[in-house]
C-alpha cells in the first residue's frame, strides 16, 4: 500500500476491511527514509513533560507525508499522555502546520478545545529551540482488599457494582442504562446512587467506595466523559464535575473513596488477576477504554484515552462522530467495530436497536457458530494484532488484559486467536514478548467493578 509516497508493506489484512493501513506499519515505513531530526514535547499538569525525538524528511517531495506523520504523532501523544502545551523543535514549517491544525477552527479543533477543558488552561503550540526534559509522576494504584468495600463501574450501556468483603466479592449486578443519550444529570445521579445502595444492602457496613468510569478524572472530579455527552456545559459544570463525590457522600457520609478512569481500573484488574505488573488493560465496550500499570505497579498520570488515538492510516477510514477524526481506536475496538463490519457479511441490524442490542444480535449468531459473525470477529482480531504491536512501541507493556462486552463469549476467543496469529506472522520479534489474555467469562463482565473496590485506602 502507498500513502503520501510512503510504501507500507503488509501481509495480514482484515478480510472485511481490506483498505486498513496499520498506523504502526506506516510509521515504521516513514521513518526508514526520514533523516531530519525534530522533537515534540507535551506539558501537562504539575509541570509533567512527555517528550519524543523523531525524524521527518524535510523535503518538498515528502512534505505531505511529513505533515501527516507529525499530525498523527501529536494526536497520539495528546490522547495517550495529555497536555495543554505542545512544544515543537527542529522544523519551523512543520511547527506552523501544527499550530494551524491544533487551533480554534483548525483541523484539530476538537482536540484543541478538549485538552483546554481537561486541564483548565489555554491550549497552545509553541516553537522551542530546545525541548524541556521528560518528567513523569507515577503513583501507586489500588490493591487495597481489607474491609467492606463497594466497587462501581459506569459504562455507556450498563452499570456494574460489586460488594466486596476482605477481597472476596459477595454480590455483583449489572443494570442496563442509557447515560450517553440522557441530558438530565439527575438520571445519572439516581443510577449511581441506586447501584451503591444495592451493593450496600449485601454488606454489614461500607468502609470505602471505588469508582471506575469512562472519561477523564482529576482529583475525583469529572473533567470530560462521553457518558455525559448530552448534558449542557452549564449543567455539566454544576452537576456532573462532582457527581461521584456527591453520590458517595450523600449515600454513605465521609467514607474514603477514589474515582478512576475505567481503563486504569482495567489495568489494575489485570495486575490483580495476573499477579504481575506492566499491564495494558483494554476494555472494549461502548468505547475503547485503556489503562496502563507500569513495571512497578503504578499508574502514570497519562490520559490513556486510546479511543481517540489513530490506528488506521487509510484515507477513507471511518469517522468518529464525536471528534470528527478518522481511523481512531473507538471504531476498531468497541461495539462500533462490530456494528460497522456486520453489514459487510450480510448481517442486517435493525436501525431501531440500540448499539448494545445490535452487538447482542451478532453475539447470538457467534454463539451459534455462524460463519458470518465469525468473520466480523476475525477482522477485529486482525485490527487488534497490528495495533497491539503499535501499542507496544508506545508503552512497552508485557501483559494485555482484554475486557468488555465485545470480548465476551466465543467472539472474544476468536479476536484473541487472530490477534496472536497476526503478531506471530507479522511481528515475530515481539510475538513472545506481548502476552494478551482474557479473564474468565464472569470477570470479563464485572471484573472492573470488583477491582474498583480496591482503589481507596482505608484511613488510619
Amino acid at each position: 500500500m502507498d500513502l503520501y509516497g510512503i510504501s507500507v508493506p503488509m501481509t495480514n489484512h482484515p478480510k472485511l476491511d481490506p483498505g486498513f493501513i496499520p498506523m504502526g506499519l506506516f510509521n515504521r515505513a516513514f521513518l526508514q527514509t526520514a533523516t531530519k531530526p525534530v522533537g515534540i514535547a507535551l506539558e501537562r499538569a504539575d509541570g509533567q513533560i512527555a517528550r519524543v525525538d523523531t525524524r521527518i524528511h524535510g523535503t518538498a517531495e515528502y512534505a505531505a507525508a511529513d505533515r501527516y506523520y507529525l499530525d498523527r504523532l501529536v494526536k497520539t501523544l495528546l490522547w495517550m499522555k495529555g497536555g495543554f502545551r505542545v512544544y515543537v523543535s527542529g522544523d519551523r514549517a512543520m511547527f506552523e502546520h501544527l499550530k494551524a491544525a491544533y487551533a480554534d477552527k483548525g483541523s484539530r479543533d476538537f482536540d484543541f478545545h478538549f485538552m483546554a477543558n481537561v486541564y483548565e488552561r489555554p491550549f497552545e503550540v509553541v516553537y522551542a529551540d530546545e525541548l524541556p526534559a521528560e518528567k513523569d509522576a507515577p503513583q501507586a494504584i489500588g490493591g487495597h482488599l481489607e474491609g467492606c468495600r463497594i466497587g462501581f463501574d459506569a459504562g455507556g450501556s450498563d452499570r456494574k457494582v460489586s460488594a466486596v468483603m476482605d477481597g472476596e466479592s459477595v454480590y455483583d449486578e449489572e443494570v442496563v442504562w442509557f447515560p450517553k443519550t440522557n441530558a438530565d444529570p439527575q438520571y445519572h445521579y439516581d443510577g449511581i446512587v441506586a447501584a451503591l445502595k444495592s451493593a450496600a444492602a449485601h454488606l454489614p457496613r461500607v468502609d470505602a467506595v471505588g469508582v471506575s468510569s469512562a472519561g477523564i478524572y482529576i482529583n475525583n472530579r469529572t473533567m470530560n466523559a462521553s457518558l455525559f455527552l448530552q448534558i449542557p456545559k452549564d449543567l455539566f459544570d454544576a452537576k456532573v464535575k462532582d457527581i461521584y463525590i456527591r453520590a458517595i457522600r450523600d449515600t454513605f457520609g465521609d467514607v474514603p473513596f477514589e474515582v478512576a478512569n475505567d481503563g486504569d481500573v482495567s489495568a489494575l484488574a489485570g495486575m490483580l488477576s495476573l499477579g504481575e505488573a506492566n499491564v495494558l488493560g483494554i476494555a472494549m465496550g461502548t468505547s475503547e477504554a485503556v489503562g496502563f500499570v507500569d513495571k512497578e505497579g503504578r499508574i502514570t498520570g497519562w490520559l490513556n484515552e486510546l479511543a481517540f488515538v489513530p490506528v488506521d492510516a487509510a484515507p477513507d477510514a471511518m469517522v468518529d462522530e464525536w471528534s470528527g477524526d478518522i481511523g481512531c481506536g473507538v471504531k476498531y475496538f468497541s461495539q462500533d467495530a462490530v456494528i460497522k463490519l456486520a453489514p459487510r457479511v450480510g448481517i442486517e441490524l435493525d436501525k431501531g436497536l440500540s448499539p448494545a442490542e445490535k452487538l447482542k444480535v451478532v453475539q447470538k449468531r457467534m454463539e451459534a457458530d455462524d460463519p458470518a459473525a465469525a468473520a466480523v470477529y476475525d477482522s477485529i482480531g486482525v485490527y487488534l494484532g497490528h495495533t497491539l504491536a503499535y501499542y507496544y512501541e508506545l508503552y512497552g507493556m508485557r501483559h494485555v488484559l482484554l475486557l468488555g462486552r465485545v470480548m465476551s463469549g466465543k467472539g472474544g476467543d476468536r479476536v484473541l486467536a487472530e490477534a496472536k496469529r497476526v503478531l506471530r506472522e507479522e511481528y515475530p520479534q515481539i510475538a513472545d514478548v506481548i502476552l494478551p489474555s482474557l479473564p474468565d467469562e464472569r470477570f470479563r463482565r464485572v471484573g472492573q467493578s470488583a477491582a474498583a473496590a480496591s482503589l481507596p485506602a482505608l484511613r488510619g
